[in-house]
């Protein structure tokens, strides 16, 4: 199924390729260079990372060895927590840049709304690398509404994208509607609830239906939903599944029986978290 979709011919939100490679876990640096050259070449045109990851140079290393174009990659990256005063953006985004080995990145995201995040300081920053071509685009991560509401209004460049955790236990409703609102896009990390959505009854009928998985379900409903998915994924086997989610299409009673969906599951929830 996977030669059915031409390398880079992935749907699109504002730009941003709506299937990438997430990679956080994915810590051995050879694994990890090989799953991003591994993903690259299978046709993901977005890779996502982050400081905290501490899998920057991997990353990096594998976008080298792939045999596609930088110009051709949507990458982005996260801002740990602690670096989110104005002097640490500036300075560990440029860590940040030598460490993928590129001059600038698509898209940087305040990983979390916490420790010195300041909404005027911390995104005036971001500002600033947006403004010297350091940056093409600001996002925030794990913002709860309310959040994103005060940092579209004091941000100077455009909030481009909210990174939370998305998946059919965990639709984000309210996240959702208020993104559109304030045209943002949405990226879900976990998109398979960790595993999660394999015990999931409605999402194993569908996949029987499409003679498929609950994994390509999952996947696939978020793309009908205009959210981005990066699924974490190491092995070539998984990588390649993930990609041929872009060959299904759900019918309106699917998209429609997932969203009744009653049972609700986080995966990701520290104690710092903005909803606790």
């Amino acid at each position: 199924m996977a030669d059915k979709i031409a390398p880079g011919t992935c749907p699109t939100a504002s730009g941003m390729p709506m299937l990438g490679l997430g990679t956080w876990q994915n810590t051995d640096p050879e694994q990890c260079t090989e799953s991003v050259r591994t993903a690259l070449e299978t046709g993901y045109r977005h890779i996502d990372t982050a400081q905290m990851y501490g899998n920057e140079s991997a990353v990096g290393d594998g976008i080298a060895r792939a045999d596609v174009d930088r110009e051709d990659i949507f990458l982005a990256t996260k801002l740990l927590p602690e670096n989110l005063g104005r002097e640490d953006v500036l300075e560990t985004t440029r860590e940040s840049l030598e460490r993928l080995g590129v001059d600038s990145v698509d898209l940087l995201y305040v990983h979390w709304p916490t420790e010195a995040y300041d909404p005027e300081e911390t995104l005036g920053a971001l500002s600033e690398l947006y403004d010297d071509g350091l940056i093409d685009n600001v996002g925030v991560s794990n913002f709860e509404p309310e959040q994103l509401e005060v940092a579209v209004d004091v941000c100077d460049a455009p909030i481009f994208a909210n990174q939370v955790e998305l998946h059919p236990l965990l639709p984000q409703e309210h996240i959702r509607e208020t993104c559109e609102n304030l045209d943002v896009e949405v990226v879900a990390y976990s998109p398979l609830a960790r595993g999660s959505v394999f015990d999931q009854p409605v999402l194993e009928e569908i996949a029987a239906k499409h003679d498929t998985n609950e994994v390509q379900v999952s996947l696939a409903w978020l793309r009908e939903r205009g959210v981005t998915a990066i699924p974490k994924a190491t092995g070539e086997a998984h990588i390649r599944d993930n990609w041929e989610s872009l060959t299904l299409e759900l019918d309106r009673a699917d998209l429609e029986a997932i969203d009744a969906i009653e049972e609700t599951h986080r995966e990701v929830d520290p104690a710092f978290g903005p909803w606790n």
